[in-house]
């Protein structure tokens, strides 16, 4: 055949791109890309090129990158053309340990609390929910704040729980350190004077010897689980409602991929058919590398001997993939981290359970991963890892310390010894005040040592250890590794331990590639790589300090195809369905609170507002952005380029 002139002149003017410095996927310089966006501030990581203003994309990969001049030339016909105006784009970012899939289930039955910015804001949402949720429905709020972040500076009393929800049950996940029940909540489940304390925790008691509500987590958070997992669960379509909708709140933020760590309750093969079915149905709009977490004790080896027998790492594709074991292998290696409580001594039997595990994954080349807090503890586990190494060697088999907060630097070199990684979160972030308190100032200077991590050439990708503890949110991941400051603004890490903002963002995109074996496929806008891009709200190299944690996405791509788009490019966003139930908190609140303009969106009056547009409780995308109370008057024009800002069309003022 012969070729067209277009054609030709395309192949030419790509060859010529190549003697300007410009990089193409291998035998692409022919390929009409499918999408481009241009005119972009474009940090992709890829060292040969770092910098670009447009990206060309093409079958899900990076094509090239490079100016807009370079790039403009390659498209053709059917190329779509997405003009960045000028806004910061990066790589998707990839949580090295979290839990999407457990997290989706429950994320329409759950109230944010994240960065909610007072007590009152939060016990009104709290009442709200409580007047919407039908019996026998509990409000549960699981995790991912800190008291320190209110203005206020405390925590709820249980009579203010009380007051608020008087008749429906309410849970609230403080840490893994306490959880706080209403009265409500003690009836539905049971709890009276005479209820024994159940294992790993103890059950409070007023001086008339009823329980107050309040469960502590001591010597365990096995008490916080248990009792948790005694609520209603959503029927399984509901259940992918709401998976679907924890992805686009990811998604929102900028996320494309994950490691998802598994987690307590979570059993495999059982709780893994909604995801499972969102990728049979094309559904999936974060990546997900899944790790299979060993759930009763007792029974470790024989669970982990099932599962070698059934599956194998690598099993699924670019979508769904299994990635290995753990984060938990034994439960009496569980050192869980409870900085409230004095550090749990792990149990002399550990060591022969934890070894007949890792010994098993080893035969079978299956990767894994141990949640690992302090320093004593990992002593330990490297010890067992070190002795399965000299009988089967793990020879570039990955293995990953979770957490690592206390690590010193002998036991760095040694994972460093055995060809593992460290996955870091920001718990620090919401609990760094009661570390400081237990055990000082100095001693959170480096908690964890991250500099020293990167420094011993350790493999360290980033993420947020989600919803137990900390926040889904990366940007206060983000904010923590670069500002070194909790969310209630204690200063934990000197300046020469923190890291800049490019080797922040490096470890949750590249770092973070290298715990499911996609080094080579992911983290970098690098041709050939997938086309995973996050279009930033705000410039992450240039915001104030204080400014990362409020960083959004404005356009999320995954794969080269758009997942997520607000502000400007919001109509171009592929909405899902509302979230469901009806009552879900998710579609009134929505999931991590958003700031625009400089104003706080508290989720509280304003109904007003909500009906102007006629959508309230329809709108999935921000349904959730209805209930604002304004801190000070605003004009209509404000009003409209708020909720612009957050992506909504749907007001006509």
């Amino acid at each position: 055949m012969t070729p067209t002139r277009r054609t030709l002149l395309k192949s030419v003017g790509a060859a010529a791109l190549l003697g300007t410095g410009i990089r193409h996927a291998e035998g692409a310089m022919t390929t009409e890309p499918d999408l481009i966006l241009t005119n972009g501030r474009i940090t992709t990581l890829d060292r040969s090129k770092p910098d670009a203003e447009a990206v060309a994309i093409k079958d899900g990969r990076i094509l090239a990158a490079g100016r807009a001049d370079e790039i403009m030339p390659l498209a053709g016909a059917g190329t779509e053309v997405i003009d960045l105006k000028g806004r910061r784009a990066v790589p998707g970012l990839n949580d090295s340990h979290t839990h999407l899939i457990r997290g989706g289930l429950y994320y329409n039955l759950e109230l944010r609390w994240e960065g909610v910015p007072s007590l009152a804001d939060a016990l009104r949402m709290l009442r709200e929910q409580a007047r919407r949720t039908p019996a026998p429905q509990w409000v549960r709020v699981v995790g991912g704040w800190s008291e320190f972040q209110f203005a206020e500076r405390r925590m709820p009393t249980l009579d203010e729980i009380n007051a608020a929800a008087p008749d429906t049950p309410v849970f609230i996940l403080h840490l893994y350190g306490r959880a706080l029940l209403n009265r409500a909540a003690l009836r539905a489940i049971g709890f009276t004077r005479d209820t024994p304390n159940p294992p790993g925790g103890v059950i409070e008691h007023d001086a008339a010897g009823e329980p107050t509500g309040l469960l502590v987590a001591k010597p365990s958070a096995l008490i916080l689980y248990s009792t948790l997992a005694k609520g209603p669960k959503l029927d399984p379509e509901d259940q992918a409602n709401s998976t679907r909708h924890f992805m686009r709140e990811l998604n929102r933020l900028g996320i494309t991929s994950v490691i998802d760590a598994g987690g307590g309750g979570q059993n495999y093969p059982d709780d893994y058919e909604i995801i499972r079915a969102l990728h049979r149905d094309g559904q999936m709009t974060v990546r997900v590398a899944y790790n299979l977490f060993a759930q009763k004790a007792g029974e470790e080896l024989a669970d982990y001997r099932r599962w070698t027998g059934m599956a194998k790492p690598g099993d699924g594709d670019a979508f769904l993939r299994l990635n290995g074991g753990g984060e938990n292998l034994a439960w009496s290696a569980a050192d869980f981290e409870n900085f409230l409580e004095p550090r749990p001594d792990l149990a002399p039997v550990m060591e022969a359970e934890l070894e007949s595990v890792v010994r098993l994954l080893a035969e079978n080349r299956w990767p894994f991963r141990i949640h690992a807090t302090y320093d004593e503890s990992i002593d330990r586990f490297l010890t067992v890892f070190e002795r399965v190494d000299r009988d089967v060697p793990f020879d570039g088999l990955r293995f990953i310390i979770d957490h690592a907060e206390t690590i010193t630097p002998r036991n760095i070199e040694r994972i460093a010894a055995l060809g593992g990684g460290i996955a870091v979160q920001h718990r620090m972030a919401f609990q760094g005040e009661y570390y400081v308190d237990r055990y000082g100032a100095d001693a959170a200077e480096a908690t964890p040592p991250i500099t020293r991590m990167l420094e011993a050439g350790v493999p360290v990708g980033a993420g947020t250890d989600a919803t137990r503890v900390s926040s889904y949110n990366p940007w206060v991941a983000l904010y923590w590794l670069t500002q070194g400051k909790t969310l209630g603004g204690l200063t934990l890490t000197p300046e020469r331990n923190r890291l800049d903002r490019e080797t922040a963002l490096r470890l949750w995109t590249k770092g973070s590639a290298w715990f499911s074996g996609e080094a080579g496929v992911k983290g970098a806008l690098a041709p050939g790589e997938h086309a995973d891009i996050t279009v930033l709200s705000d410039d992450y190299f240039s915001v104030p300090g204080e400014a990362i944690k409020d960083i959004e996405s404005v356009m999320t791509v995954l794969g080269g195809r758009i997942v997520y788009a607000a502000a400007e490019f919001r109509g171009r966003d592929p909405a899902p369905p509302p979230p469901s139930p009806d009552w879900s908190p998710a579609r009134t609140f929505g999931g991590h609170w958003r700031r625009a303009e400089g104003r706080p969106a508290s989720a509280t009056n304003a109904m007003a507002l909500s009906s102007a547009c006629g959508c309230a409780d329809q709108c999935g995308v921000h349904g959730h952005a209805h209930h604002i109370a304004w801190s000070t008057p605003l004009p209509v024009s404000d009003k409209s380029r708020f909720w612009g800002a957050l992506g909504c069309n749907c007001f006509a003022f």
